[in-house]
């Protein structure tokens, strides 16, 4: 029996003496917060991002999303609409600067239907977050003529998205802001949380910056209380390391996904998430659709030491956390169809092609 594991870390840090070394030298400036290699990582994460000129660490990817909703002056007594099957943080961002999360349905791509947004909007709706869920890219021009058309603000939850494209123009370089996580599972990570948020405005650069750390202006000047939610400089330092290995990262996910994809359309109780040729997915997770028997399959994948996953199995809107919100089972089917067929599949850079083959075998077997 083979062991094939969910995780890339292991991988990704078999040998860490490289970043210990840049640690060691850390240590010697003791230069914790805010040093340098948070604004190189900055620079080199507006690269990677491309059309965006700033970019801004924080604490966690819920922080890159949550502090540009509150720059944007949204909070109680306003609505910002998402989509229903995203991870609980999105949420989570949105509730916690005091606005009231609206959700919409997906599609089979996991990203917002942009058909039903519309509905959705009312006088008190200020902004729209959506989500580019495992990988892939949502509606983005789609969504921004809707939110011109009814003077909305746009913030781009890229926490699954990172180097996700649509049309040749990555996530994070759509809306007024994108939102990115650096924690340990993303494919560009840290060791701990972090996250960053990337913009073309200036202004609302400068605003982070200032809402990250208190309110500061600079070391005895504070413009307004804010918060504390810097990006720490361990953490860049980490991140300094695994930028320059992003896009071979991105390549191996895809090339894996690839082949999974070719194998699974000869099962025919399984089904692959619809491709747009415009799209370029990225994989956070791998999911395929089963629409029969998925939690035996999982369990027997996981039994043939297959780490294999479902993400998530209870929708959004029906977690007690929404229960104020007024949600019912039945009002976002496809995501809640969803959690019930959904399964990820190991897709991460650092494995083989005989893991690869091995997850394809067992699942063809299971339904032999």
């Amino acid at each position: 029996m083979m062991k094939v594991s969910y995780s890339h870390l292991a991988g990704q840090f078999a040998d860490p003496e490289p970043i210990f070394e840049s640690l060691r030298e850390l240590i010697k400036s003791g230069d914790f917060t805010l040093g340098k290699q948070v604004a190189e990582l900055e620079e080199k994460f507006a690269g990677i991002v491309g059309r965006t000129p700033y970019a801004v660490g924080v604490g966690t990817g819920t922080d890159a999303i949550r502090l540009p909703l509150i720059a944007l002056d949204i909070g109680s007594g306003d609505e910002v609409i998402t989509a229903a099957n995203t991870f609980y943080a999105t949420g989570g961002a949105i509730a916690t600067t005091g606005a009231r999360p609206v959700f919409v349905d997906c599609r089979d791509d996991f990203c917002i239907d942009v058909d039903k947004i519309e509905r959705a909007i009312t006088p008190k709706t200020k902004a729209i977050v959506p989500v580019h869920l495992m990988g892939a890219m949502s509606n983005m021009p789609r969504i921004l003529e809707i939110a011109k058309a009814h003077g909305l603000e746009v913030v781009e939850d890229a926490c699954q998205g990172m180097g996700a494209e649509l049309n040749g123009k990555r996530s994070g370089s759509f809306g007024v802001a994108g939102s990115f996580s650096l924690h340990p599972l993303k494919n560009l990570n840290v060791w701990g949380d972090g996250g960053i948020i990337t913009t073309n405005s200036l202004e609302l650069a400068e605003k982070l910056k200032k809402l990250r750390n208190h309110g500061l202006r600079d070391r005895d000047h504070c413009d307004f209380f804010g918060y504390n939610c810097r990006l720490d400089t361990l953490h860049a330092v980490v991140g300094l390391h695994i930028v320059e290995t992003f896009d071979w990262i991105i390549g191996e996910r895809r090339k894996h996904a690839d082949f999974y994809d070719q194998e699974f359309a000869k099962i025919p109780q399984m089904r692959v998430a619809p491709r747009d040729p415009n799209m370029r997915w990225v994989h956070h997770n791998y999911v395929v659709f089963v629409d029969k028997r998925r939690d035996e399959l999982l369990s027997f994948l996981v039994k043939q030491g297959i780490e294999a996953k479902v993400h998530y199995p209870i929708p959004l809107h029906l977690q007690k956390a929404s229960e104020y919100l007024g949600y019912k089972k039945g009002d976002f089917p496809v995501a809640e169809r969803h959690a019930e067929i959904m399964l990820s599949l190991p897709v991460h850079q650092h494995l083989t092609q005989d893991e690869l083959g091995y997850v394809v075998d067992c699942v063809r077997s299971f339904f032999r």
